[in-house]
């Protein structure tokens, strides 16, 4: 039975660029997808599937607080994601390598309102550094 204590809270997640923790990220979602190939084999009734390419995405999002991701323009950069938590069997880190920006947000704000920054990204490789593992 699972213990409820060692679910992971995403409130504890850090965000590194290039070795730089950013405190103003809220929100990171990365995933890699993988091409299948449709064979069909004489004999076989069912469809095989060859693994082929695959592709990285993700978004970060959080508040702006400095003009940093405009200054990088597409420059490519690195990302370790760290999700832990005090209850949880441990840490998980992630390098996300190869790492560019889709587009630049230049400008997006309302008067009264704390600026949001969103950035989509695509990467070219990942590492998982420190699994989580139980007991």
């Amino acid at each position: 039975m699972m213990d409820p204590t060692r679910a992971i809270l995403g409130t504890y997640g850090q965000v590194f660029i290039d070795g730089n923790w950013q405190t103003n990220i809220n929100h990171l979602e990365a995933s890699v997808e993988v091409e299948k190939r449709e064979l069909k084999l004489a004999g076989s009734e069912w469809t095989q599937h060859k693994l082929g390419a695959k592709k990285g995405t993700g978004t970060m999002s959080g508040y702006k607080v400095t003009s940093d991701m405009i200054s990088r323009g597409f420059a490519k950069f690195q990302i370790i994601n760290k999700l832990s938590d005090p209850e949880a069997y441990g840490f998980e880190r992630i390098l996300l390598t190869n790492c560019v920006a889709d587009k630049l947000q230049l400008a997006n704000w309302t008067a009264g309102e704390e600026v949001a920054e969103e950035t989509a990204f695509t990467f070219e490789g990942y590492q998982l550094l420190d699994p989580i593992k139980a007991d």
